[in-house]
């Protein structure tokens, strides 16, 4: 697999940024075709890619807890004045419940999964690829690509839904907390709001599209660290612009993903 080359070192002209904008297109294009490739060839590395959601679960369940419950409490702090303003005090849990399970729920989670575990891969592949493991493993025969990437880029694709889900769970409590703190609130009637105010529509598409947030962590983070070079400098920018295209490539598809959820349930808009 043969991927374009960058141009680092000397201070980077215009033309310099072009081609390393276009190097980057093309060799992540090529990147995901060998992924797809791969993905569906013998041998399957079901414990590898286990292994790989326990970790990467184990180590994002922190930040996207304290991450998710905030959401919620200043969701609904915010909000909370402005609906009682208008008289729409009653509106408030479905406004919240509607808000981060159509929106901020998949999307921040997805950017603070990229933060944690996208940089992460690019370090840890790019570690292994500037100290040769990555050659010495295609020396013995190893496939590299289907034990390092293929399974990584799998176990972020299945475990970011399940952690998005988790986070609405505690959004939805955090904003209880929030209406609890002014104003006397039964947590019953607190819940039964919110599953009146959720279709079919609102949650499903949220939580489907963070499978595509998912792989784009992964397969950004594998491509930014499989093809590290330029040493130790190299690995702290693979691993630093794994974060920044990450994050980039889920905001425009989440805006994509929009338009088409909007296109599939119109009654959503």
């Amino acid at each position: 697999m043969k991927l374009p080359k960058h141009r680092y070192g000397r201070k980077l002209n215009f033309s310099d940024k072009v081609y390393n904008f276009f190097a980057t297109i093309t060799g992540l294009t090529v990147f995901n075709l060998e992924f797809f490739k791969q993905a569906f060839l013998p041998p399957y590395e079901i414990p590898e890619v286990k292994k790989h959601m326990d970790e990467l679960g184990v180590k994002t369940f922190g930040i996207v807890s304290v991450t998710g419950f905030i959401i919620g409490l200043v969701l609904a702090m915010q909000s909370q004045p402005v609906m009682a303003r208008f008289g729409a005090s009653d509106f408030l849990p479905g406004m919240v419940a509607l808000s981060v399970v159509r929106e901020l729920g998949p999307v921040i989670t997805a950017l603070i999964f990229a933060g944690r575990v996208s940089s992460g891969i690019g370090a840890e592949l790019g570690s292994m690829r500037v100290t040769e493991q990555i050659d010495a493993m295609e020396v013995t025969g190893v496939n590299p690509f289907k034990y390092l990437v293929v399974t990584r880029v799998i176990a972020t694709t299945m475990i970011l839904p399940i952690l998005t889900v988790y986070v609405i769970v505690i959004a939805i409590f955090g904003g209880y907390l929030a209406i609890l703190i002014t104003e006397s609130i039964n947590f019953r009637y607190y819940i039964d709001s919110v599953v009146r105010s959720i279709e079919f529509g609102d949650f499903v598409p949220g939580v489907a599209k963070t499978f595509v947030f998912g792989y784009i962590v992964g397969i950004v983070g594998a491509y930014k660290g499989y093809t590290t070079e330029g040493g130790t400098e190299g690995v702290g920018r693979a691993s630093t612009t794994a974060v920044v295209l990450a994050s980039l490539l889920i905001l425009i598809f989440d805006m994509i993903l929009v338009k088409i959820t909007l296109w599939l349930w119109p009654t959503l808009g």
